[in-house]
């Protein structure tokens, strides 16, 4: 039991987590290489520590923010509308370089925790590490992984494709606001793509619609790979 009781109070959790992401978005407009999600987590961390405060407790209010994610999620849906007709022509070709993406995330997971010598249920956890928590959870189950572990990886995919993915690409001359839009929405899924919308309408459009691509085949691939793992 905390010796702060009132920091027990969900009042507390979402005031801290607010206050600390308005900070790391005053950081990033002042400094544009610094990731805001980056920067509200450290704060975070950093409280619940200092007043030894455990996870638990704190997210009786991070759940209520975390609620509004589903509404979020459907949101990216308005740019995607808007921007619709201009990406007709380009489906196709999206469509394709989404799964070979998807199909080269998960085996690159799965091969590097392997190569590790992870045992298998933790190789079966990074597998879905690229695509959104809900169907990772859901993909990880299937392959009788740790949901845990594949929560973990979940966010450090989605933070990684969120602070060093648009240099990345641009470093290798990758410019095409559709090119980078299907990079990120497929290897960093929500938290990619959130990163996005303050960039460019079209690169958040794209990568909305890679993101769900992503989950569907990584569904596909997963239940296959657990039919071939059954037999």
């Amino acid at each position: 039991m905390s010796a702060f009781s009132w920091t027990g109070n969900p009042v507390f959790s979402i005031a801290v987590t607010i206050l600390a992401y308005a900070a790391a978005l005053a950081l990033h407009r002042r400094w544009k290489w610094f990731s805001p999600i980056v920067a509200a987590c450290l704060p975070i961390v950093a409280v619940l520590l200092l007043l030894r405060e455990p996870y638990s407790i704190y997210n009786r209010g991070g759940g209520f923010l975390t609620w509004w994610l589903g509404p979020a999620t459907v949101a990216l849906g308005f740019p995607m509308h808007r921007h619709g007709v201009a990406l007709r022509r380009s489906l196709p070709r999206l469509a394709l370089v989404v799964f070979a993406g998807s199909v080269v995330g998960m085996t690159t997971a799965g091969l590097t925790a392997w190569l590790l010598h992870a045992p298998l249920p933790v190789v079966m956890s990074a597998v879905p590490k690229s695509v959104t928590t809900p169907i990772a959870i859901e993909v990880c189950r299937e392959l009788n992984g740790i949901p845990q572990i594949t929560i973990a990886m979940v966010i450090l995919a989605g933070v990684l494709g969120a602070t060093l993915g648009v240099p990345i690409l641009r470093l290798a001359r990758l410019r095409d606001d559709r090119v980078i839009g299907a990079a990120i929405g497929t290897a960093s899924h929500g938290i990619g793509t959130a990163s996005l919308v303050r960039r460019s309408e079209m690169q958040a459009t794209v990568s909305s619609w890679a993101m769900a691509a992503a989950g569907v085949f990584t569904s596909l691939l997963a239940a296959a790979l657990a039919m071939l793992m059954r037999w």
